[in-house]
């Protein structure tokens, strides 16, 4: 999979810090379907206090310790944190609808990025999940082009 080289970097200190996250939203889409523009990275992470630390921990690396976020900020369900500005925006979540982490870590698929770092990617049937729950427009386009290139 190619990904921007800012994304890679930064999935890179995900794996060298073994922060346990999925890749979904855009990205996840394009795995499972063909790409589409996306303006943010959505990163589904796992509520720990061991994985906050790691992902404190990555972001650090990656050179976003200036922000001052707190390992509080996340283990709340719910929670969005944002970080850069689109078209390279990390979006940090705490929570997606429709399914839970524990759902969506059991049916992970795993791909390489062109960079050779290995991403964690909501399986497709999550993935539709995720996406009909939050009924927005978008997301109900994307289901039904996934079952579009299904039925082929």
């Amino acid at each position: 999979m190619e990904l921007p080289q800012d994304f890679n970097d930064l999935l890179k200190f995900f794996a060298e810090r073994k922060v346990e996250y999925l890749l979904v939203g855009g990205y996840a889409f394009a795995i499972h379907a063909y790409p589409r523009t996306t303006g943010d990275i959505d990163l589904f992470i796992r509520i720990t206090p061991e994985n906050a630390e790691k992902i404190l921990a990555a972001l650090n690396d990656f050179g976003f310790g200036a922000v001052n976020l707190k390992a509080q900020d996340f283990l709340t369900p719910g929670m969005v944190i944002q970080l850069g500005v689109e078209p390279f925006r990390v979006d940090l979540l705490t929570s997606i609808e429709g399914v839970t982490w524990e759902e969506a870590d059991q049916n992970k698929i795993i791909v390489v990025s062109d960079s050779g770092v290995s991403l964690p990617v909501i399986g497709k049937n999550e993935l539709i999940r995720n996406k009909l729950s939050t009924g927005r427009e978008k997301d109900l386009l994307d289901v039904k082009k996934i079952r579009e290139l299904e039925e082929k």
